[in-house]
């Protein structure tokens, strides 16, 4: 076995968004499912060569999401470690997602891309529950007090 320190590294950078909406004075987030044991998430994804974070969170969250959203700025950028692949094939990764408030244009959560199981708006409170990782329900919480501080309009 290789010990940790000696595998080789790669850094990935992803970003995404809380994609969120008003509905009847409730607020509405675009949360996805993935994975052949179904985990609720945040849209996110890689960056494409010429691509800023900022496009690609656009980007990722028309594939995954099914929507069009306009960027209301970067909420947070989250980091951690995981390994992959296995036997002498083995790496660690360092990723780092950078996450937006992005505020719905247009656009329906049925029109998500093949990687995703489904894509649906969720009561936000309710996000907060069925979110799987404690990062993107930190996420969640910074957008949702960014979203309480704008207009009623937006």
């Amino acid at each position: 076995m290789i010990p940790m320190e000696k595998l080789p590294t790669q850094n990935h950078v992803s970003s995404g968004g809380v994609a969120f909406r008003r509905v009847d004075g409730r607020v509405e987030v675009a949360l996805i499912s993935v994975g052949s044991e179904p985990r609720w998430q945040l849209p996110k994804g890689m960056i494409d060569p010429g691509e800023t974070v900022e496009m690609a969170a656009l980007r990722e969250v028309r594939e995954e999401a099914g929507i069009d959203t306009e960027n209301l700025g970067l909420l947070d950028t989250i980091e951690y470690w995981f390994n992959a692949g296995k036997g002498p094939q083995r790496t660690r990764v360092h990723k780092q997602v950078h996450f937006y408030l992005l505020k719905y244009a247009s656009g329906d959560p049925a029109d998500h891309d093949h990687e995703v199981n489904e894509a649906r708006w969720v009561e936000i409170n309710k996000a907060a529950e069925i979110l799987t990782f404690d990062s993107e329900k930190e996420v969640l919480r910074q957008a949702w007090e960014r979203i309480n501080q704008l207009p009623q309009s937006s």
